[in-house]
């Protein structure tokens, strides 16, 4: 492992990981703006509403913390009975391992020495943790890393459709599956697919049936594994958009959701089976701006901007004010178009400056890595602690 990787491996485990409580529980209006804000009690119905709906198929969820950043969020959804958490950096899960999360899956592949490294340096006797390959070069690299006393349950990634990661050549396949049995270091854990490209889909039945045409046609893939005597102990994948869609494949053990936890926009934007909305989960992230300033009657400036909401697509929503349409004007700041086409000198405006709005985010995952904490509301209203976000940033 390079000084480098190194200095960053030590930087990251340092991190705080733990709430602090605070003395005065808050108002959201009292928060220093923009705050990003988690209300307790959604979130934890949100957890227990996909354990429960996954349960009742007979699958696992595999949460992925990529979405959420923080260990004690990882905690709570395991002790809501999910099967492991998904990381999707190795920074990511050295921040989770340290914590205490001890069975971690990292879902993109690991494919320089140093890397490989930093993963034995992560690995630990209490901890399970996964990874996926899609090349012989990345196995190599772990290879040449992973002392030989330790064991490392590997993933092979399968892409048949999305083209970021994962093997589609049949041959490469089994090189890499009869390497991993060759090493004792290493044991074939199972099959991983993501079609990340189909979770926005805005139909739902359209959406439908791209997922399941993907995972169709890994059955090629499954013939190979069944040819050669082996049966994957986890088949792992989709998300948030496919929750309710993938649960009725049978070889799926678990599925990787990550934004149900928090909804965001984007996701509230794509048709359930019965709704034009997103069913089954509620908003439980915002960011809190400030209205600062009105250099004119007809909008109003608050103090977020690309710098408090990461988008894709679309912008922020303040579901308090329906009408009022937000716009990006910069790193620091947001102009809300306010409901009156005409508004007059002496009409009352929908926002007063120094009003405190909260904004359904675009995009829950990039947003997050902007903020250095969570403000969590309970069930009173009240802003009784901090939740450090002490994965932010780890995106090697």
């Amino acid at each position: 492992m390079s000084s480098a990787v190194e200095l960053a491996l030590n930087a990251v485990i340092g991190r705080p990981t733990e709430p602090v409580m605070l003395d005065t529980p808050l108002s959201v209006d009292q928060l220093p703006t923009p705050a990003l804000v988690l209300d307790r009690e959604i979130m934890t119905a949100n957890i227990q509403t996909m354990s429960q709906h996954l349960g009742k198929y007979g699958k696992g969820f595999r949460p992925h913390a990529k979405t959420h950043k923080c260990p004690t969020i990882a905690r709570l959804q395991m002790e809501a009975g999910a099967v492991g958490i998904c990381t999707a950096k190795v920074s990511e899960a050295a921040v989770m391992v340290h914590a205490g999360i001890e069975c971690v899956l990292i879902t993109s592949p690991v494919s320089t020495p140093d890397k490989a490294s930093a993963v034995n340096a992560i690995l630990g006797s209490r901890v399970t943790l996964l990874l996926v390959v899609d090349s012989m070069e990345g196995f190599a690299a772990l290879a040449s890393a992973i002392d030989d006393d330790k064991r490392v349950g590997i993933l092979l990634d399968l892409d048949v459709s999305m083209g970021r990661t994962g093997i589609r050549d049949d041959a490469l396949f089994l090189r890499l599956l009869e390497a991993v049995h060759s090493d004792d270091r290493f044991y074939f854990a199972g099959i991983q697919h993501y079609a990340g490209h189909i979770m926005h889909i805005p139909e739902f039945e359209k959406r439908r049936e791209k997922s399941l045409r993907s995972w169709e046609r890994l059955a090629s893939k499954f013939d190979l594994l069944e040819q050669q005597g082996v049966t994957p102990d986890i088949v792992t994948g989709g998300g948030t958009g496919t929750f309710d869609i993938d649960v009725t494949l049978d070889p799926l053990t678990d599925i990787q959701v990550g934004s149900y936890i928090f909804m965001d926009e984007e996701y509230r934007q794509v048709a359930g089976p019965t709704s034009d909305r997103f069913q089954g989960f509620d908003l439980a992230l915002t960011v809190a701006c400030t209205a600062i300033s009105q250099p004119q009657n007809a909008t109003i400036t608050v103090d977020g901007g690309y710098k408090a909401f990461a988008s894709d697509s679309v912008n922020p929503v303040c579901d308090a004010l329906p009408d009022l349409q937000f716009r990006f004007a910069g790193d620091e700041h947001g102009v809300l178009i306010l409901p009156s086409e005409n508004p007059g000198d002496n009409e009352i405006s929908a926002v007063r400056l120094g009003q405190v709005l909260e904004f359904a985010v675009p995009h829950c995952d990039p947003t997050v890595n902007l903020h250095d904490q969570y403000w969590i509301r309970e069930a009173d209203g009240m802003i009784h602690s901090l939740w450090p976000i002490s994965a932010r940033g780890c995106s090697w």
